[in-house]
């Protein structure tokens, strides 16, 4: 893999590199107002190829226009071109996986999964609500800071009304996905149910040494009770769980449901979410978002949130292991 041959973002400086995936490199940041930013600068490779460089713009289109608590924030960003960036939230520990690695027996204490998995759950409440499908939720797409989740890593996400190329990782992967059917909100349920047992078991229900092994498993089995794994777990919680894994996409529950029991978990009193619609984009996003590279530029930050444009998710985009199997491997149908 070559560079990035972007050298300098108009108005930030670029100082060590955080981390390197097989699209994209991760430099820290220090932007106008003198805030510390995540700096996502695509490889030339990805920029050189149809697929990976519109699942970039895709990112940086939707990262600026959600506004969630629980979405990693977008601050600037150019879509396409060879100038094209993403500036975002810089969290400091990092993405989930990487805080369960360094955790004996990958465990946190019940409570502390309890609100993460509450978090994740508001954010895909608030992306169901506007007709959005994630595609990708693992605990690689997580960060926390000071307890709590936000969801990131918005390339493969697409609006259910305009449709999109099916995508996904085989670990958290739903069985229609594997069936080479449509996602959909189910799809997502189903891959925080994996998460729900990853974070109050410390294992995933479903293991498998290659693609093929992972797609049985998914298809055909079924795990034990979560409460049957961790005692300390809620009935009502461990029953969301076991629903979420429902081979059947409208047997799962929505991500509401279970956010209403994690909450409930926790001693508290959910209250009903209030959503918003796309928000105008601030003064800061629209002036470097809006710049045109080629025959390519950002939608208008005045355009409603359904006129964001579907686009298709890379065929072999990879997280982080660039040598044999990956099972974190997106894949398209």
């Amino acid at each position: 893999m070559t560079e990035p041959q972007t050298t300098s973002i108009p108005g930030y400086t670029l100082l060590q590199t955080l981390g390197r995936g097989n699209t994209s490199l991760v430099r820290l940041g220090m932007g106008p107002d003198g805030r510390e930013v995540a700096l996502k600068i695509p490889l030339p490779e990805t920029l050189a190829a149809h697929d990976s460089a519109e699942r970039f713009g895709n990112e940086v289109r939707l990262t600026l226009q959600f506004r969630h608590p629980h979405l990693v924030p977008g601050y600037a960003g150019t879509p396409f071109g060879p100038l094209s960036f993403l500036a975002i939230r810089y969290y400091p520990q990092g993405a989930l996986n990487e805080h369960l690695a360094r955790l004996p027996g990958r465990m946190l204490p019940l409570d502390a999964s309890l609100r993460l998995l509450a978090d994740i759950a508001s954010a895909l409440t608030y992306l169901h609500h506007l007709g959005a499908v994630h595609q990708d939720v693992k605990t690689q797409n997580v960060y926390i800071d000071g307890g709590r989740a936000s969801l990131g890593d918005l390339g493969n996400t697409y609006f259910t009304s305009q449709g999109g190329k099916v995508s996904g990782s085989p670990y958290y992967m739903a069985p229609e996905i594997y069936h080479g059917e449509g996602s959909s909100g189910a799809s997502d349920v189903y891959s925080l149910g994996i998460m729900m047992y990853e974070l109050m078991w410390g294992q995933r229900p479903f293991t498998g040494n290659s693609y093929e092994e992972l797609m049985v498993a998914h298809m055909t089995r079924f795990p034990p009770p979560l409460i049957h794994l961790n005692p300390q777990v809620a009935r009502s919680v461990s029953r969301l769980a076991e629903l979420a894994l429902a081979k059947r996409a409208h047997d799962r529950p929505t991500a509401d449901a279970i956010r209403r029991a994690l909450l409930t978990a926790l001693g508290e009193t959910p209250q009903d979410e209030h959503f918003h619609e796309l928000e105008e984009a601030p003064p800061t996003q629209i002036l470097v978002a809006n710049q045109r590279a080629g025959r390519h530029g950002m939608a208008t930050p005045r355009a409603p949130l359904q006129s964001a444009p579907a686009v298709t998710a890379p065929a072999k985009a990879q997280d982080a292991q660039p040598k044999g199997w990956n099972p974190f491997r997106r894949t398209k149908k």
